[in-house]
Order: structure tokens, then sequence, then C-alpha cells
């Protein structure tokens, strides 16, 4: 009985010093999918939970943070179909009224690009996190499990997009 506490101590502390080091992952990929204090808390705990039941079967040959976002992804997508009609970004003109007079402009822009990923379906919403995050396309495709030039492809129609209907909100 204790070889096996001994194993799972282990097995958390080895864990624990993978995710450690990629933590910014779960709050990027959170941020993307929650906006509610209390959902990004639930999505939080529903991915570190997923990354934990997953770890068993983490592959060593892949990078930990490629695994990671795939994960995470992955259950950042399931949470956010199954919590849709809640799961939207609110910001009110008071909010913006907050904001010092300099700052403004900013949180219009601000405010309009939410406006914008929050029409997006989950993959593209996943591609264009990953696209800011500067990941290379072939890292993109590995992630998502969609080609590099399927990755291509669809980068070049989601910024078309988002800039049409940039321009067609101002």
């Amino acid at each position: 009985m204790n070889s096996n506490r001994a194993a799972l101590a282990n097995q958390q502390a080895g864990f624990q010093n993978q995710v450690e080091p990629h933590k910014k992952i779960i709050f990027k990929i959170v941020s993307a999918f929650a906006w509610q204090p209390e959902d990004q808390q639930d999505l939080a705990q529903e991915i570190m939970l997923q990354l934990w039941r997953s770890y068993p079967r983490y592959n060593a040959s892949t990078l930990f943070s490629t695994w990671m976002y795939q994960v995470s992804l992955n259950t950042a997508i399931s949470w956010s179909r199954k919590t849709k009609a809640r799961n939207r970004r609110t910001v009110t003109t008071e909010d913006l009224t907050e904001v010092p007079a300099a700052s403004q402009a900013h949180s219009m822009d601000s405010h309009l690009l939410y406006s914008l990923i929050d029409t997006l379906d989950e993959l593209s919403r996943a591609l264009l996190l990953l696209y800011i995050e500067e990941r290379t396309h072939s890292e993109i495709g590995e992630i998502l499990g969609i080609s590099e030039a399927n990755v291509s492809t669809k980068l070049t129609r989601l910024k078309q997009r988002l800039r049409l209907e940039a321009d067609q909100t101002l």
C-alpha cells in the first residue's frame, strides 16, 4: 500500500513540475473562453482535472506545452459548448466610462475585438489564440489536429472575416 502512495506522490510531483512553468497557458485559454469570474474558475478547475486525468498518457516525445495546449483547448471547447448560453462577455457603457479619456479609444478597440471574438466558433477562437501566441502553423496544426495547410487557409479566412466585420462595425 505504501508503494502505491509513493508512486502517486511521485506522479503528482512530476505533474506539478511539468505544469508549473506553463501555467500561463491555462490562464490564456480560460481568458479566451470564459468571461465571468465564476466561469473562469470553473473552467480552470476543469482544465486542471483533465490535465491530471490525461497525464499518465502524456507522450514525452512531444513538447509538454503542446500536449498541455491540446488538452486545455479540447477541454475549453467542450466546456464552452456546454455553457454557451451564459458564456458571453458583457462590457457595458459604464465599464467604458470608468476608463481614463486617453485610454478610451483603446478600450473601444478592445471592446470591438472582444465582440468580434465572441462571434467566433470554438475552433476559430482556439486558432486565433494560438496565432496571437505566435505559434507556428506547424505547432498550431499539431495542437488542433489539423494540417499545416489547413491552418494557413483558416487563418487567412479568419483574418479576412475579422477585418470585414471590424470595417462594418466602424
